[in-house]
């Protein structure tokens, strides 16, 4: 029972109330009401710029846009900078607050199975609102194709693998060089390693693996500092970046995106609607209660963009507000600012069929499938920071044969598609945590009955010694 009594000490990093609560001034501060703000003036100074008005000479225009961007481009580089140093201790951290190895198997196969149902379920979603709505019906391809610029790193695009090919790209998950992959952004081969590291550091002793969890803390710590700073620029970076591509694209295009951003937050209302009914169904609480509780995660995730950058409130409203164990949501919330993006992946449907739309290309039935099999593996293992479903997007484009250059298009209007749909990812990880918990609650229960009846066995037979009931009871709640 040693193994068990150490995570008293070492398990449950203390800093994460500390992050927290640091992140949560911000909603004090109005931070969201702020990036709102930014984002309706950055849009004003757009069109005042733009070809619409015709106030501002081109070339002018276009370096002011450039200038106003910076502190965009400055915190868009600071959310990424952090993510994947974050996601590594944090995932660690939290496998190394379950009680033991079998905990960690078990959460981690229906962890895995639930984010790739809830996956697909959201990119159905979006797919199915699209095809009813049609958004792609208001605007003409001509409008695209004069400005249509590939996203950088959208030129090079994946093939489909080959069945035969399979078992070494399963195989090649796994990085010979962890540093290399954490340096190029190789997010699914970080978590694969953070996991291995994680469940190696169940098996030290508390003398040999409690210098490392307290560097991993201080590394938390030093992240989540970054993501502080960077939040005091979301407004002028929203605010920049929404008067560039504004003024870059004009009212009329604009308007007729109106009917596209509609239809992506349709299905991102629908995808929150199904939580809620995972949250009174399954879990047997109250919806309107889930939502009271979550709001400060939800508010941190739309002001940031970010998944990661969340994670610290996330996790404290996991365990304070829904009374999830901290070792389920440690694990499960840092595990899913990952690989459960299910807001992200109902988008790209969405994006997929719009453009689809848009270029006159007709989608068969095969081919949305197709859509729903790369999007869901797609969004396992990309990094949670503000802008990423774009470049993913264009490969999905191409493999449907929608020109990827019709991410122009979308690129002015991602900025408000993007807070959403993170609040919406945010959302996914604390059901999926409580969803998770109670599952390992009944694992628990079953585990203790067994324990109970065979102390109560030795207890008959006079041999051995017992192990206290108010022990077990408070290792049940790490």
């Amino acid at each position: 029972m040693d193994g068990r009594r150490r995570s008293t000490r070492i398990r449950h990093p203390p800093q994460i109330k500390k992050l927290s609560l640091e992140l949560q001034s911000l909603i004090k501060g109005r931070m969201w009401l702020k990036v709102l703000l930014g984002m309706i003036l950055g849009t004003g100074l757009g069109i005042v710029m733009g070809p619409t008005a015709g106030i501002v000479d081109p070339g002018l225009s276009a370096t002011i846009s450039e200038w106003l961007s910076l502190p965009g481009y400055i915190f868009l580089g600071l959310l990424q900078m952090i993510v994947v140093p974050l996601v590594f201790a944090s995932i660690i951290l939290g496998i190394a607050a379950n009680q033991e190895m079998e905990m960690v198997k078990r959460l981690g196969v229906l962890a895995g199975f639930y984010f790739i149902v809830t996956t697909a379920v959201a990119i159905a979603i979006g797919i199915t609102v699209a095809l009813l709505i049609n958004p792609g019906q208001y605007i003409q391809g001509e409008d695209v194709v004069s400005m249509a610029v590939a996203p950088e790193g959208s030129q090079e695009i994946a093939d489909i693998p080959e069945l035969f090919e399979i078992p070494g790209i399963i195989g090649g998950l796994f990085p010979s060089n962890p540093l290399d992959a954490m340096a190029s952004g190789q997010m699914l081969q970080v978590v694969l390693f953070a996991i291995i590291v994680g469940i190696a550091v169940l098996t030290l002793s508390p003398r040999n693996s409690g210098p490392f969890m307290e560097l991993l803390g201080s590394l938390q710590e030093i992240c989540m500092t970054v993501v502080k700073w960077s939040m005091h620029l979301a407004p002028l970076a929203v605010f920049g970046l929404m008067a560039k591509f504004t003024a870059q694209m004009g009212i009329e295009t604009l308007l007729g995106m109106g009917v596209y951003v509609a239809t992506v937050l349709i299905g991102l209302l629908l995808l929150f609607v199904l939580y809620l009914i995972i949250i009174l169904v399954i879990l047997r609480r109250s919806p309107f209660r889930f939502m009271a509780d979550s709001k400060d995660a939800l508010l941190i995730a739309f002001s940031t963009s970010s998944s990661a950058a969340t994670m610290p409130v996330s996790i404290k409203v996991a365990e304070e507000k829904l009374a999830i164990r901290p070792a389920i949501g440690q694990f499960i919330i840092p595990l899913g600012a990952t690989i459960n993006m299910n807001g992200t992946a109902l988008y790209q449907g969405v994006a997929t069929v719009f453009l689809a739309q848009v270029f006159g290309v007709d989608l068969t039935l095969p081919q949305l499938l197709l859509v729903m099999i790369i999007a869901v593996g797609a969004s396992i293992g990309t990094p949670s920071t503000p802008g990423v479903g774009i470049i993913i997007l264009a490969t999905i484009l191409e493999s449907v044969g929608v020109p990827a250059a019709g991410v122009a298009l979308i690129i002015g209007v991602d900025r408000i598609l993007d807070m959403s749909r993170t609040s919406v990812n945010v959302a996914g990880d604390l059901v999926a945590s409580a969803v998770m918990d109670k599952l390992a609650r009944g694992r628990l229960d079953t585990l203790m009955a067994v324990e109970e009846g065979l102390e109560g066995l030795a207890g008959d037979e006079g041999k051995g010694e017992s192990f206290p009931l108010a022990d077990r009871t408070e290792e049940s709640r790490i």
